[in-house]
């Protein structure tokens, strides 16, 4: 079997993967999936809990606690990574948070600013730390960012949430040309409504902001997908895992949705 068959299976065997946010949702999706496929995985997680119950139950996962919008996680982050795996192949920026949902003019500075910390100020930390270990590494570097479809279409009522993911979308082109040179690919995944109870709390959330029903909010939700179905997390983690492999050795300043073709917010 040569590099370009196209039958080849996605290997992630022996890469050294670090996921932000991966002891839940999709980070902790993306963390087992690596897992399984033979890599080994530090994750991060702000809570204690989710995090000892991800290295306590996927084989060979080690992590660090903390906030990742705090810049000395990352620096703790990196001399984890240093020890336990002795470098790094994947990084992926995965952490974020939902931020406030109302009227643009109803937001809290506050939310705002925790909403650009979490979910693009963290992003920058990761990188400008963790980049000259992928520079050094041998093994088809990459950085997989997590962006979502708010990053690609208007998402009236979420507008801090949707402009650090558009955000996110124009980080990962510029570093892609950027580090290019050096051999380090750099790509987006852009989720749509992903199951699970994150994404409760923002149907919930929104249907309140409208004075609407739950159940009415959910429909619309899904009204809003070609293939009338939400996404799960393991579809996003084969992105990710796709994006890390070799299969993958010519793809970097990519923003790829995985939302079931959402066509409007």
């Amino acid at each position: 079997m040569t590099d370009n068959d196209p039958s080849r299976a996605i290997v992630v065997r022996g890469l050294k993967v670090l996921v932000t946010g991966g002891g839940s949702g999709i980070g902790r999706a993306i963390s087992e999936a690596f897992a399984a496929g033979g890599a080994r995985v530090h994750i991060t997680d702000i809570s204690e809990e989710a995090a000892c119950d991800a290295v306590a139950t996927v084989p060979g996962l080690t992590g660090t606690i903390g906030d990742a919008a705090d810049p000395g996680c990352a620096d703790r982050a990196l001399a984890d990574v240093k020890a336990q795996l002795g470098g790094l192949d994947v990084l992926v920026n995965n952490v974020g948070i939902a931020g406030p949902t109302g009227g643009v003019e109803t937001y809290a500075d506050d939310d705002v600013d925790r909403t650009i910390d979490v979910n693009l100020k963290s992003q920058f930390y990761f990188v400008e730390r963790f980049v000259p270990l992928l520079r050094a590494s041998t093994n088809n570097p990459s950085i997989v960012a997590m962006s979502s479809v708010a990053g690609r279409i208007g998402y009236a009522y979420r507008t801090p949430y949707s402009a650090t993911k558009w955000a996110i979308v124009g980080l990962v082109k510029s570093l892609a040309i950027e580090l290019g040179p050096d051999g380090v690919r750099v790509n987006a995944i852009l989720p749509g409504a992903v199951r699970g109870p994150r994404m409760d709390r923002v149907i919930g959330d929104r249907a309140r902001a409208l004075g609407v029903s739950v159940e009415a909010m959910h429909g619309e939700f899904v009204k809003k997908m070609s293939l009338r179905r939400m996404v799960d997390a393991e579809d996003v983690a084969n992105l990710a895992l796709f994006l890390a492999s070799s299969l993958a050795r010519n793809i970097s300043g990519q923003a790829i949705s995985v939302d079931a073709n959402t066509e409007y917010a």
